[in-house]
């Protein structure tokens, strides 16, 4: 039975990177035979003072804690069939990890969506900005078999340190989204966003926008934000709603229109369309800034919007605000995007069919002769 490693930094079901991207196939990969370690770094109570100001001493020791962890899951690797490296293996700048485990046996696949050699960091951790480096990057990718980017703008910057990168989308499980029963209801028009407290940034960008929206249509629509941090607009019905893991999909049910705008930078251009696709998953047509892999995902006009600018944010979401028709067919436009090329469905078995390709054409020496001596016995 096939043995994979999975190095990140969170616990399952905490990151949505890591969720979208590795925990929701797991279920699948292990129904077909494959076993998953976790090797994760911060756990529940780590949080609540990794991602807030100060804390300098309880950070030092969560990074103490963490360095001591992942030297464990080094020394466990020779055990595993493959290992998975998802954005990096460490918080800071140092790769001694990921290089540790491109020595111990099996082949390694890094696994990234966002555009990290460029430098981010949360706003809870500016004042340690100085521990990471962004050039990494480069290095981590340099030091794996197999390199999956969440689209081709990452996989360009990917090709320049390895030849085996490949695109592989952030994607949604569709048996889990589903767009709701119901008709469009009699009431507001509910024009919604998701996301954390760091990318609300974007949502603030167009502030004007929804200003003039409120403005214009008053009490025909509202805002849901689904949020850990709530937002508030003077002039316009804001709904802020806690976000849940347990109830996303419920969450975002209620949303006539989803939008997703975003700057037009370097940063962003790497982001992968997750809040999009949710929305569409949801059957929900999107209005979404052409940035990056957005102008791969939405056919304006066809399964959504594309909006550059306030003057074709007010108009696109006019339209779909008086045009309860146009939400219905885009929305159903969008749900088969998602299903055809942006679902679990859709990608479960390709990941399998790696997974066997590299154990089978890099091997793991320590496991193979694992195999031999339990043949053996």
């Amino acid at each position: 039975m096939p043995r994979i490693l999975f190095i990140g930094a969170h616990r399952r079901d905490r990151s949505p990177s890591q969720r979208y991207r590795f925990d929701q196939f797991i279920p699948y990969w292990e129904k077909h035979g494959f076993t998953v370690h976790y090797a994760s770094l911060i756990d529940e109570a780590d949080d609540a003072v990794f991602y807030t100001p100060g804390n300098l001493a309880a950070k030092a020791r969560i990074f103490l804690k963490s360095y001591r962890l992942r030297q464990q899951h080094v020394d466990m690797a020779p055990r595993f069939d493959l290992i998975f490296v998802q954005r990096e293996a460490f918080m800071t700048g140092s790769t001694r990890f990921e290089r540790a485990l491109a020595r111990t046996g099996p082949p390694v696949i890094y696994d990234f969506d966002d555009a990290i050699w460029h430098m981010d960091v949360s706003d809870g951790n500016r004042r340690l900005r100085w521990l990471k480096d962004p050039a990494k990057t480069a290095t981590l990718i340099q030091h794996a078999h197999h390199v999956i980017a969440g689209n081709a703008y990452l996989a360009e910057y990917a090709r320049k340190h390895n030849r085996q990168v490949e695109v592989i989308p952030t994607v949604i499980d569709t048996e889990r989204y589903r767009p709701r029963a119901h008709g469009p209801s009699s009431g507001p028009v509910v024009i919604g966003w998701t996301g954390s407290q760091t990318s609300m940034a974007h949502l603030r960008k167009v502030t004007p926008m929804l200003e003039e929206l409120g403005r214009r249509w008053g009490d025909r629509i509202r805002l849901r934000v689904v949020s850990d941090r709530p937002f508030t607009l003077p002039g316009l019905h804001v709904e802020n709603v806690p976000w849940r893991s347990s109830s996303e999909p419920e969450d975002l049910a209620p949303m006539d229109i989803g939008i997703m705008p975003l700057r037009d930078d370097p940063w962003s251009r790497g982001k992968c369309g997750l809040k999009g696709l949710q929305y569409m998953a949801m059957g929900v047509p999107p209005v979404m800034s052409p940035v990056g892999v957005n102008t791969g995902i939405v056919r304006d006009g066809e399964n959504g919007f594309l909006a550059a600018d306030q003057g074709e944010w007010l108009e696109k979401l006019g339209l779909l605000i008086q045009d309860p028709d146009l939400r219905a067919r885009l929305g159903r436009a969008a749900r088969s995007t998602v299903e055809e090329g942006f679902s679990t469905v859709a990608w479960r078995d390709h990941y399998i069919d790696l997974f066997n390709h590299l154990i089978r054409t890099h091997g793991n020496p320590h496991r193979t002769e694992d195999h031999r001596a339990a043949a053996r016995a």
